[in-house]
């Protein structure tokens, strides 16, 4: 199996797509909820987990399918063009949809339709890349998915400032886009490895708890762990912004673009520190920097966080909580660059499809969780958006314990 970096940049696309559609999603559907609905912050933050919740269910076990799956198009491919274009046809009814009912089929149909292509679309990268080169790999792709997540923020506010529905409407074309490129373009190998047939899903899930070394065990719960954090703060950061900063409804998205971009920048370099230092060290440092990072946001009074600094081209007015969220997206591509590799690498090729499966299981119940612990606590404390700075921190510390406690999932030596 050979490295091709044209090839990852091309399956990167794949998730190009997936990154677009859910930065809008997150950014503006809190706003519609809120503003059109008027639903509650503890509903806004149910409502805001329904995607979690279908991908709990779907995810892993399509992953498990994918390994076992045989088709003259490959394994993960079919998965791709049944869920991409679904998903962007309902993704653009959403914005115009006028009544509850109808945005809840459009939103539902769309959560199941992205939920049936994620774990596959993810799973070829191991697919097609050798293991020592997986962290490298995965930066590529993390650094396409962080360019569709600055389109969806930046271009996404610009747009919403003219029509809400245009951002929506540029997230169902470029998902059609990314997915007839990746079909185009990346060829599955044809040849599988065989051998003994190997644990499903859930029995991969007994052997994981049940396994004398921990490894695995210590590392999906600390990915649950950051993904609490995480989160928790992405799906309220544009009430946030709103009602404890004091900006206007597109401000919020546009600095989720700020620290997507510095996450773009340094995905590639994450993945070559995660070869070169370790992946753990290489997670763990992220998962520190991104605690302290986001308890000194909690902290600091908003009237200190909105100070400008500078104006820069498509960025827009740079505040001082532009600073903090630019460090957090290097400290997120620390972590996000070096996760996956290391739960594929803790298992032979057979089962790479089953394990990424499990990654999105535990990731999926941490996004569930988050949104819910922080809608709660914006209601419970009066409407104070401040405290969605709160969790984070907390499961930062956790995941960083837990982190300490793994031995496994280094590349592998060929």
């Amino acid at each position: 199996m050979k490295f091709n970096y044209g090839k990852i940049f091309l399956l990167g696309f794949g998730f190009f797509g997936v990154s677009v559609i859910w930065g809008v999603y997150n950014a503006f559907v809190p706003i519609f909820l809120a503003n059109k609905f008027n639903l509650a912050p503890a509903w806004i933050g149910f409502f805001m987990t329904l995607d979690n919740i279908a991908a709990l269910f779907i995810q892993p076990p399509v992953g498990a399918w994918s390994d076992r799956l045989r088709t003259p198009i490959g394994r993960r491919m079919p998965f791709i063009l049944v869920g991409a274009p679904v998903g962007a046809i309902a993704f653009g009814i959403i914005p115009i949809a006028a009544v509850l009912p109808l945005f809840v089929a459009c939103t539902s149909t769309l959560i199941l339709s992205m939920a049936l292509w994620r774990t596959p679309v993810v799973a070829l990268m191991p697919d097609i890349t050798p293991s020592p080169k997986r962290s490298q790999a995965n930066g590529i792709i993390n650094f396409m998915g962080g360019i569709g997540a600055i389109i969806s923020f930046l271009v996404g506010a610009s747009l919403y400032k003219m029509n809400p529905a245009f951002p929506f409407w540029m997230g169902s074309g470029l998902v059609i886009l990314s997915a007839i490129l990746v079909f185009i373009f990346i060829k599955e190998p044809k040849e599988y490895e065989t051998g003994e047939q190997k644990p499903a899903l859930f029995a991969s899930l007994r052997e994981v708890f049940s396994a004398p070394d921990k490894s695995a065990l210590r590392l999906f719960l600390a990915i649950g762990a950051w993904f609490i954090g995480y989160n928790a703060i992405e799906a309220f950061f544009t009430l946030y912004a709103i009602n404890h900063l004091g900006l206007e409804e597109a401000d919020g998205a546009r600095l989720l673009g700020h620290l997507s971009l510095l996450f773009v920048l340094f995905a590639l370099v994450s993945g070559f520190i995660g070869a070169r230092f370790g992946r753990r060290r290489t997670i763990m440092t992220g998962v520190a920097l991104l605690g302290l990072l986001i308890l000194g946001i909690f902290v600091m009074p908003p009237a200190t966080l909105t100070i400008v600094l500078t104006s820069l081209p498509v960025l827009g007015t740079v505040p001082v909580i532009s600073l903090f969220l630019m460090l957090a997206g290097i400290a997120w591509a620390l972590i996000n660059i070096n996760s996956l590799p290391m739960v594929v690498d803790m298992v032979e090729d057979l089962r790479v499809g089953t394990y990424t499966g499990l990654y999105y299981l535990f990731s999926t119940l941490a996004a569930i969780a988050g949104p819910i612990i922080n809608g709660w606590i914006v209601q419970l404390t009066g409407s104070n958006y401040n405290n969605v700075m709160l969790v984070a921190p907390i499961f930062m510390a956790l995941a960083f314990f837990l982190m300490a406690g793994v031995r496994r999932g280094e590349a592998k030596v060929l």
